[in-house]
């Protein structure tokens, strides 16, 4: 089942993509934790606004979980996921402009595969079921700024300026993710190409690990890794990231116009 988020009737609502591509507003189940359980859906008399899928209150990004990626740019694989946070500010939709800030003159793009927590998750044990607290699956782009990554050692800054996690353009609740692939596509030509089966650790594995660092609410994101092949965006381009079994998020990129540099 694929959803996306939209305003309608004055209020945001989770909506079913249908066959025929009409949207019906998703009737969440007040009884159950988090926005896991549709109860049921409803027409609409017109079409929604579109809205980013997802409104995390924290985005935890897991770096060089691909060993091709972590290769390409000469670091070592972690034993451990290596975890880090963007801003929920930098969240844009399906459509919208990645804007390319002025401190920076190497910003690249990160194709991944984003799951969208359900009910709230901490201290998951082995014998729990991460599946249990997962809404869905998205497309997600890292937007880096790359070197600002390497001037400032850290990650912060240059993962979270404004237009740096574009997501979408849905949800799909039905995915089996175990070997999907995601690849990411500028003007066309194919920059970036794995399988979710190359991850060093897997979606169970990493759900549980980040659940014990720290607590999971309803909406967050987890950003899985990206495959080898990252490359510069420029001004004009169109990005697009592809996942089998979810659909293609397309954003332009255009360079941000201020009146001073800070």
């Amino acid at each position: 089942m694929k959803l996306f988020r939209g305003f309608a009737d004055n209020e945001s609502f989770f909506f079913r993509l249908s066959d025929d591509g009409t949207a019906e507003k998703a009737i969440l189940d007040p009884e159950y934790p988090g926005y896991l359980n549709v109860s049921h859906f409803e027409d609409l008399a017109s079409a929604p606004k579109l809205l980013p899928c997802v409104e995390p209150s924290k985005i935890v990004c897991v770096g060089r979980n691909y060993a091709a990626h972590a290769e390409e740019l000469g670091n070592e694989l972690p034993s451990k996921p290596l975890l880090f946070l963007k801003a929920p500010s930098s969240v844009i939709s399906n459509g919208d402009s990645i804007s390319l800030p002025r401190q920076s003159e190497l910003v690249e793009h990160e194709g991944e595969l984003g799951i969208v927590i359900g009910r709230k998750a901490s201290k998951l044990a082995d014998d729990v079921s991460p599946d249990d607290y997962i809404f869905g699956y998205t497309c997600l782009n890292d937007v880096t700024a790359r070197d600002l990554q390497r001037a400032d050692i850290q990650f912060t800054r240059s993962k979270s300026f404004d237009t740096f996690c574009p997501v979408g353009p849905y949800i799909e609740t039905e995915l089996d993710t175990k070997d999907v692939t995601v690849e990411v596509f500028v003007n066309g030509q194919k920059k970036q190409s794995g399988r979710t089966s190359q991850m060093v650790f897997d979606i169970p594995y990493l759900l549980r690990y980040i659940s014990n660092q720290m607590t999971l609410l309803p909406g967050d994101l987890i950003a899985t890794g990206t495959p080898s092949g990252v490359s510069k965006l420029n001004p004009g381009d169109i990005c697009e990231v592809t996942i089998e079994g979810i659909g293609t998020l397309k954003n332009p990129v255009e360079q941000t116009v201020s009146k001073r540099r800070i």
